[in-house]
């Protein structure tokens, strides 16, 4: 496993021709992917945090080449408050996407600049030196909007660049239409998170996910090019066994590819994977 200072470089230093996508799991919902030259880190959790299981593979600190930071909503492990300005610091090129109605204060609270903190909303698309991210609605246990907005606190994320298409499905359930909206790209991976949800969970407060058969289901509709599972390893209390979502896969959609990723490891993407 790569971590740090070392990981940085490895970034910095893989090549990714046209068609391809670099990825690397930095933990929970996290990514860092390579679009050509441009880097785009996806709910990065970088914090220490009590209960914590996997310590974190990268300081905010060291994080000196992103082109965009993205969050797809406001719980600490998918927007790292307390690490977000420092990753400012270090890459004070990259902006940063947030769900829209969260966006003022995000701004606000972390103390950036307004310029570099891009909101999106279902149907917004932000794009930044090549990558594209379009806004889809998640389902965070419920399908929830603001009621005086209508905007959405919890979104999924396409993203698009050099010729690729990723889903980042943050944290969801399954909702009426979401296979449908979901079809209008042709996915290359998706990111699917399947610990699940239960009534012990949602009463202590830990609001829930896709089981792994959801996740399943959800890839056999949409037929992603790959399929990772994530949001599996990092508490205790919220985990699941990624290799039930392997083994269901290979058996109900023997058809569809799956990869079960490691902390820091890169793997390729696109119309020539590696």
């Amino acid at each position: 496993m790569t971590t740090g200072a070392r990981l940085i470089e490895d970034i910095d230093a893989a090549r990714v021709g046209s068609g391809q996508c670099a990825i690397w799991w930095l933990g929970q919902h996290g990514f860092a992917v390579k679009m050509g030259e441009s880097v785009c880190y996806l709910d990065l959790f970088l914090s220490r945090l009590e209960g914590r299981l996997v310590p974190s593979l990268l300081g905010p600190e060291t994080i000196s080449n992103a082109t965009l930071v993205c969050g797809t909503h406001d719980h600490a492990d998918h927007i790292d408050r307390p690490a977000w300005p420092a990753i400012a610091a270090a890459s004070p090129q990259a902006k940063f996407i947030v769900p829209l109605l969260l966006r003022e204060k995000i701004v606000s609270e972390l103390h950036l600049p307004p310029a570099r903190v891009e909101g999106v909303d279902v149907g917004i698309t932000v794009q930044f030196k090549g990558i594209s991210v379009t806004a889809v609605p998640a389902a965070h246990e419920f399908l929830d909007t603001d009621a005086a907005t209508g905007l959405h606190p919890g979104l999924g994320f396409i993203i698009q660049g050099n010729g690729v298409c990723l889903y980042h499905a943050g944290d969801t359930c399954l909702y009426e239409g979401m296979q449908a909206t979901l079809r209008q790209w042709k996915i290359h991976a998706a990111f699917l998170p399947i610990n699940g949800r239960d009534a012990q969970r949602l009463a202590s407060g830990c609001i829930g996910n896709m089981t792994y058969q959801e996740a399943a289901d959800l890839a056999g509709s949409i037929r992603p090019g790959l399929t990772v599972p994530t949001h599996f390893e990092m508490f205790a209390g919220n985990s699941e066994n990624p290799q039930l979502f392997i083994d269901y896969m290979r058996v109900k959609y023997p058809r569809l590819a799956t990869r079960l990723p490691v902390h820091g490891e890169m793997f390729m993407v696109g119309n020539n994977p590696q």
